[in-house]
């Protein structure tokens, strides 16, 4: 019998040790923040039964649900165990109008961008000045001698006119920002003044616009940040505009070999304003109006579901497409960063004529059940039917700093 108990409580505890592990694998899965639309219940999708909990139990739920409320809510699972503690913002179901159009960007940096070093055949040998007072790529040089520094060619200027003599440069790198005092060399081979960097000070390509709110006339576009193409780091934006584009030709995409949307700008008059590049996205605001698409609600991220759904580009011209995918997969997890979903192309048509995701194709709006539920961002390179995509909700967030009239960020 005393065996029996045993046997009993062994098995008892490795059920109670497996709903725990389940209860912190499922927190963990699940965002600390989540926003849903005025008068309106969160409801969590997963595998397993989870419910929300008020944990102010004198008044319901629904006495928190205006817009502008935030609340704190207990979620559990399996009946009591404790799942983790959330934050619920009420806001207003917000309509924005999906675009899907391809557009130019042009974007000047904060300072330049150290891409690249080389070594400078000197008298007295190769020498790198650069790499010697500490300076590394992806660096920004922001000013020498304690003038601002804009372009390559005002940086490659002040190095020859130095005539050798130090210069002090302020240097930002990730957050902190730090001086360093480079002394040119004079080059065997041209005579000149060199530093031994190779920099970068702007950036343009073309990309796929997601929406824009007709109410702040703010867009959003991209899914990602536009990062240099050398470092792959972000590109600190100082000033940039959108123009805009057409699609003159694709190249298709194969397994190990991304494939890409060929364009071009069609006029060189701005068509908006470039204020934010960051992870989320390219943002800014248009200086006109672009009715494209009549308005759709935005989605939360707790209403996007797994199954068909339906994306917005151009292949061709200025004139986007409707085009069928399916999102495979779903991540709400705080440390999700964009990759919120993972998506398959699915339509005959658009693989016919692309191969699946191609470059150029990010931003391309995701509508599912009427709403706009995210835009594609990246592709997978060995599969290029199917890629990553951000949620709606969390470029609309960023966006929201541009319409409240935020500082540059970058």
């Amino acid at each position: 019998m005393r065996k029996l108990c045993k046997a009993a409580a062994g098995i008892l505890s490795v059920c109670i040790l497996g709903v725990l592990s389940l209860a912190i694998y499922t927190g963990n899965s699940l965002p600390d923040k989540y926003y849903i639309a005025e008068g309106e219940q969160l409801t969590i999708r997963s595998p397993f039964s989870i419910y929300p909990e008020a944990e102010n139990t004198l008044l319901p739920i629904e006495a928190y649900s205006v817009a502008g409320n935030t609340y704190s809510l207990q979620l559990r699972m399996l009946g009591a165990v404790s799942v983790k503690q959330v934050q619920v913002q009420v806001v207003d179901r917000k309509s924005v109008v999906p675009c899907g159009i391809p557009f130019g960007i042009k974007m000047f940096t904060e300072g330049v961008i150290v891409v690249g070093m080389s070594d400078v055949d000197t008298p007295e040998g190769l020498m790198n000045p650069a790499k010697q007072c500490g300076i590394q790529i992806g660096d920004i040089v922001t000013s020498i001698n304690g003038k601002r520094v804009e372009s390559n060619e005002q940086v490659g200027a002040l190095v020859q006119s130095s005539g050798g003599v130090p210069l002090n440069l302020t240097v930002k790198r990730d957050s902190k920002t730090f001086s360093a005092l480079l002394t040119p060399v004079r080059s065997s081979i041209d005579g000149q003044y060199k530093a031994g960097i190779w920099v970068r000070d702007s950036s343009a390509g073309i990309g796929t616009m997601t929406y824009y709110d007709p109410k702040s006339g703010c867009y959003a576009g991209l899914g990602h940040a536009v990062c240099d193409v050398d470092t792959q780091l972000v590109m600190p934006l100082y000033s940039g505009e959108i123009v805009r584009a057409s699609i003159s030709g694709i190249s298709p995409g194969h397994a190990g070999t991304p494939g890409e949307l060929k364009g071009m700008f069609v006029e060189s008059s701005a068509m908006g304003t470039l204020e934010i590049n960051n992870e989320t996205g390219v943002f800014g605001k248009l200086y006109g109006s672009y009715p494209y698409h009549q308005p759709v609600q935005m989605a939360h991220s707790y209403e996007v579901e797994k199954g068909p759904a339906s994306i917005l580009c151009t292949v061709e011209g200025e004139t986007p497409s409707l085009f069928s995918i399916q999102i495979d997969r779903i991540n709400t997890s705080s440390d999700a960063g964009t990759r919120n979903m993972v998506i398959s192309i699915t339509d005959p048509a658009l693989l016919a004529k692309t191969g699946g995701i191609v470059q150029g194709m990010s931003g391309s709006p995701i509508l599912q059940n009427g709403k706009l539920v995210g835009a594609i961002t990246h592709v997978f390179v060995n599969d290029p039917t199917r890629g990553y995509a951000i949620f709606a909700e969390n470029m609309d967030n960023t966006l929201k700093s541009v319409a409240s009239g935020g500082a540059l960020a970058s």
